[in-house]
């Protein structure tokens, strides 16, 4: 783990590199000694309807949800929270110096009792066994 979900306005389409922002995140989450790099998935979700503050139309914004498998101390779910942010915002900042943006990130626990997981990815890493 982490999954990382990006969810953003639709009107930040020519003005953010999602696809970047995603590559970003993974590389991010990838380099924190406490996660495993085989469990990382970033996905990123449009939002075509959105309302925002006072309703003006361009008003954005870039959420990030981190889903961590439960069990990990508060003081890695704190250093998770920060460099990803941190990643994010160095990212989006450029983005943010002309426009009306909100970036917000929220790390949650997964329960691992109600999360079964099975999958090859470490199988097809390259430079496996």
């Amino acid at each position: 783990m982490p999954h990382v979900i990006v969810e953003y306005s639709a009107n930040l389409d020519e003005a953010i590199d999602v696809g970047g922002l995603c590559e970003t995140l993974r590389m991010a989450a990838a380099a924190i000694d406490e996660i495993a790099m085989p469990g990382v998935r970033v996905r990123a979700y449009r939002a075509d309807h959105h309302a925002i503050a006072d309703g003006a139309e361009g008003h954005g914004f870039v959420d990030i949800s981190v889903r961590l498998r439960g069990g990990r101390s508060g003081a890695v779910k704190d250093k998770v929270a920060k460099l990803l942010f941190e990643a994010a915002r160095e990212f989006i900042d450029p983005c943010m110096s002309g426009n009306s943006l909100a970036l917000s990130l929220e790390v949650r626990d997964i329960d691992p009792e109600l999360s079964p997981k099975t999958g090859t990815i470490r199988d097809h890493l390259r430079g496996s066994p």
